[in-house]
């Protein structure tokens, strides 16, 4: 049976592991590239000067310029994280849909399970050796990704919990790959033809993780609120690496002024054309800058929760795929 399998999936295997030396192929200068740029503007004693509340306001806006460089010149890599965060869904699609539905659409099914090879024992072996290559595959991805997105971390003032980068490194492409991989498997039980089975796995994959990430991650733990004045010398002291969810003005009682901004007045509460700063507002004598965020020390934390949500999917998916392989013609 683990001979059959392998024959069965070794060009995918082949095609797979191509793939991926040709996404090292194309990552791997441009991370070394990105980290002599990041050495060369001296920003890594900037993310250790940066982490302390006590650095000095001139040295602040240095290391915020270098970072603002770093970003201008790489910006454009965006676009690779976008196409990176689909790799999961395409295991999925190309491993986990075909892998019932196209026996059953070819009818070979029928002839391993004519040759004393139950439906369970199956299903569990061709689950077993594809999951186990999948998971292989997701974490040399996950670490390859991280090592290659670490310098655009340390530059961005979200860090790692940030959208998009969460998705693309640590254990949590683990668990989307593993789930994609279940999906399309359970896809292919119910509906027993490639491509719809590859359509509903694809729509599935989008609807689960978008939903998690905008529903569920933000509420993984407490948020924490911030404030600071709205009238002081110098930029106020935020912290990089956090997860802001919402910002916005609030007045001494609390009411929410202006949303999704903030406001830094002079000390002294007079603009360069002499109006109160902040008067267009309406705001009062003790209004304040607001914001909720979560903490970029909770990465890790959010990974672990994150990775297991999607683990405890696919073991579900797989347990009702063997359900639905016993009823199959």
């Amino acid at each position: 049976m683990i001979w059959l399998t392998w024959r069965q999936h070794r060009k995918q295997a082949f095609y797979t592991l191509l793939g991926l030396a040709a996404l090292a192929a194309l990552l791997v200068p441009i991370g070394i590239t990105m980290r002599h740029t990041f050495a060369d503007l001296g920003l890594a004693d900037c993310a250790a000067q940066l982490a302390r509340a006590d650095v000095a306001l001139t040295t602040r806006e240095a290391c915020d310029a270098g970072f603002q460089r770093f970003g201008d010149r790489y910006d454009s890599l965006n676009l690779v994280a976008v196409l990176l965060i689909t790799l999961p869904v395409l295991v999925g699609l190309f491993w986990g849909a075909p892998l019932v539905a196209r026996e059953v659409e070819q009818g070979t099914h029928r002839f391993v399970w004519t040759q004393g090879v139950g439906r369970t024992r199956w299903a569990l072996m061709k689950f077993g050796l594809v999951g186990a290559g999948a998971l292989v595959l997701a974490t040399v991805y996950g670490l390859g990704v991280s090592w290659w997105v670490d310098p655009l971390n340390k530059a961005a003032h979200e860090g790692r919990l940030g959208m998009i980068v969460f998705d693309l490194q640590g254990i949590a492409p683990i668990g989307y790959t593993v789930f994609a991989v279940a999906l399309g498997v359970f896809a292919g039980t119910v509906w027993k033809r490639m491509l719809p089975a590859m359509g509903i796995t694809l729509a599935g994959y989008i609807g689960v993780r978008a939903a998690v990430e905008l529903l569920a991650r933000p509420h993984y733990q407490p948020a924490r609120t911030q404030t600071f004045p709205i009238m002081a010398d110098g930029p106020p002291v935020v912290s990089r690496g956090d997860w802001i969810l919402t910002q916005g003005i609030r007045n001494s009682d609390g009411t929410l002024v202006a949303e999704n901004m903030r406001i830094q007045c002079p000390t002294g509460g007079k603009g360069p054309d002499g109006r109160v700063c902040g008067a267009e507002l309406g705001l009062d004598s003790g209004a304040y800058n607001w914001q909720l965020y979560q903490p970029g020390d909770r990465f890790w934390l959010f990974q672990g929760i994150e990775t297991g949500i999607f683990v405890a999917l696919a073991l579900l998916l797989l347990y009702l795929a063997v359900r639905r392989i016993r009823r199959i013609a």
